[in-house]
């Protein structure tokens, strides 16, 4: 928790708020692009820790791949302003701008990187990684997509966020995948409704800042460290509801938004998309039984954790947010309809 009370990374922190706010708000390409130099520039402070040498690592490999993303993502928008009258040569320019974006947020086929940068963070690293750095690409996404690429691309988001889980004994490169395949759910809500896309990021940032949250507090970042003996059933309890509700399981919470989007794609007679994503987050269910498996494979079921952990505010709010993860989607069935 020291993060929060280092003066310097607060004040950089403040700095990516507001360098996301001058990207979504700005009128010129190059108004955002600005802000995409803003953002990293501030990033870097907050993820880097000298004294560990696989973060530095880590930190010098997001600086060189942004940097690479920034420049495609200049030199599109130089050329869009030169050969903007000329049709063929404007999809090709839409087909650069939104490769240059996708490499900025992580996403297939320019995802090699982001597994490898989040074995090398802390878990509060990790978090605004995984959500925050996510909001600014696929709002600029938005404005100037080219639907039958991003199709292609969503696809293989979530194949490779499915199939490349397996075999990892890093719980931080399984979340770095399952944000992968999260990012194909994410890119089709874009292109079905903004407002939907926000529900989907809302509900998608909730579960992750849980786990991440949980796993910080324990300390926790290989699977092998789930089968501790001091681990109460309450924090066992907590990683099996969230987990289970952020592979969209029913009737969890985060099968709300999924549902919505495999509800627009049958309705429009995408079949084929519908298969892939239902499919795959079958894949990504295996991946957290796994997790969730090997957490509850000792435990002592005692009463004895809320009279230990009753007085830590944080665990009593994770307890909510599950909860609430637990039973939302009975509420939000009955709002829905």
């Amino acid at each position: 928790m020291m993060f929060f009370f280092n003066s310097n990374k607060m004040f950089f922190l403040f700095t990516l708020f507001f360098s996301t706010l001058i990207s979504i708000s700005s009128n010129s390409w190059l108004g955002c692009w600005i802000g995409l130099e803003i953002n990293l520039l501030s990033f870097i402070p907050i993820i880097l820790n000298p004294n560990n040498l696989l973060n530095s690592e880590a930190t010098l490999k997001y600086f060189l791949t942004q940097s690479i993303a920034s420049i495609n993502f200049l030199f599109s928008i130089i050329l869009s302003l030169f050969l903007m009258k000329n049709f063929l040569i404007n999809n090709f320019i839409s087909i650069l701008i939104n490769s240059s974006l996708l490499m900025k947020m992580g996403s297939t086929p320019f995802h090699f990187w982001f597994p490898n940068i989040m074995e090398g963070l802390s878990w509060l690293s990790c978090f605004i990684l995984m959500t925050w750095q996510k909001i600014t690409p696929m709002i600029l996404l938005s404005y100037y997509f080219n639907m039958k690429f991003l199709m292609f691309i969503m696809i293989l988001n979530v194949l490779i966020g499915a199939f490349g889980g397996f075999n990892q004994t890093s719980l931080r490169k399984l979340m770095a995948f399952s944000s992968i395949n999260n990012l194909g759910w994410m890119l089709s809500a874009l292109m079905i409704s903004e407002n939907l896309w926000m529900i989907y990021f809302f509900l998608y940032s909730l579960l992750i800042s849980i786990m991440c949250f949980l796993f910080f507090m324990l300390n926790i970042f290989f699977i092998n460290q789930m089968f501790n003996f001091n681990m109460k059933f309450f924090i066992k309890f907590s990683i099996m509801i969230n987990f289970l509700s952020l592979g969209g399981l029913p009737p969890f919470l985060g099968f709300f938004p999924k549902w919505l989007i495999i509800n627009y794609l049958i309705l429009n007679k995408l079949y084929i998309i519908s298969f892939f994503f239902i499919f795959m987050s079958l894949i990504m269910l295996i991946l957290y039984i796994r997790i969730i498996y090997s957490s509850f494979m000792f435990f002592s079921f005692k009463f004895k954790w809320f009279k230990i952990y009753i007085k830590n505010n944080f665990l009593i709010m994770i307890n909510f947010f599950s909860f609430i993860s637990l039973l939302g989607m009975i509420f939000s069935t009955l709002f829905f309809f």
